[in-house]
């Protein structure tokens, strides 16, 4: 059990479904069920966002804590990352579910272009979701558009900001922001070591990228993550069929790059993270 791989799947994003895949899990229900099926597939981490009855991205406390419930209750030990990104709300807003505790809340430390927008991530907010995260117990994953949010990371884990080893996904792929440049992802992990040595890290492509991602994550010794948030497809022409699909994708690689995939036990170890039960 050589260097296990750590599979995130993000279930769902912003979109509505009839714009994006039918098999987008929208109502909690449905997420439940698509993450108990990408759990079993070999996933150990969930991302999760929530929508409204329209299909729209919530911030509502009270659906995240249906959603948590009912993942510990069918995806047992299974890692909860819930986002505190833009489609979760504006402002605070999009903290309001961390007095719940999931395991993990994604961080975003810095602003970036989108296709269409700005997504902005003032340094007043990323401080106050920093401190929440401290008071509650969850473990931040810093999401990385770009080289500065690395050394941004950096700079809050010296002042204390973050207290455990921070752990880094990169994001590439995303139109007007970092794409999907190799030179690029090499240097990330080279930072990446270099200021946490021996940390864990992930990468994470954006539509067609997500493959591309997963396979240089994966080879290269660190996490990955897939999912319907990120790309509906299994390739050009084909939509995926589920979360599930996409996992298994990602376990394909791993066997062709003989890395073990985590469990959740193992994958709670790796992350510091504290049992499930």
């Amino acid at each position: 059990m050589n260097n296990p791989c750590i599979i995130c799947v993000a279930i769902t994003g912003s979109l509505p479904r009839k714009a994006n895949n039918p098999a987008v899990p929208i109502t909690v229900a449905e997420q439940i069920e698509s993450t108990q099926e990408a759990f079993e597939a070999g996933a150990s981490i969930v991302h999760a966002h929530v929508r409204n009855d329209d299909e729209t991205p919530s911030s509502d406390p009270e659906k995240f804590a249906a959603l948590q419930e009912g993942l510990k209750k069918h995806c047992p030990g299974m890692i909860i990352q819930f986002s505190t990104g833009g489609r979760s709300g504006a402002g605070k807003v999009r903290g309001g579910m961390l007095p719940l505790r999931p395991d993990m809340a994604s961080l975003s430390v810095g602003s970036n272009n989108f296709p269409t927008r700005v997504y902005e991530n003032p340094p007043d907010l990323v401080d106050w979701l920093a401190a929440e995260m401290q008071t509650y117990g969850v473990k931040p994953e810093v999401e990385a558009f770009d080289l500065s949010h690395i050394l941004k990371a950096a700079e809050m884990y010296e002042k204390g900001q973050i207290t455990d080893t921070p752990y880094v996904q990169f994001v590439m792929g995303v139109k007007n922001a970092m794409p999907a440049d190799r030179h690029v992802f090499d240097f990330y992990v080279q930072t990446v070591n270099r200021l946490f040595p021996g940390a864990p890290w992930c990468a994470a492509g954006i539509g067609a990228a997500q493959i591309t991602l997963n396979e240089w994550a994966v080879a290269a010794g660190g996490h990955a993550r897939t999912g319907l948030e990120d790309n509906v497809r299994l390739d050009r022409d084909r939509l995926a069929a589920s979360n599930a699909a996409l996992v298994q994708r990602v376990v394909a690689l791993c066997e062709r790059h003989e890395r073990p995939v985590a469990d959740t036990v193992t994958a709670r170890a790796l992350l510091g993270l504290a049992d499930g039960g």
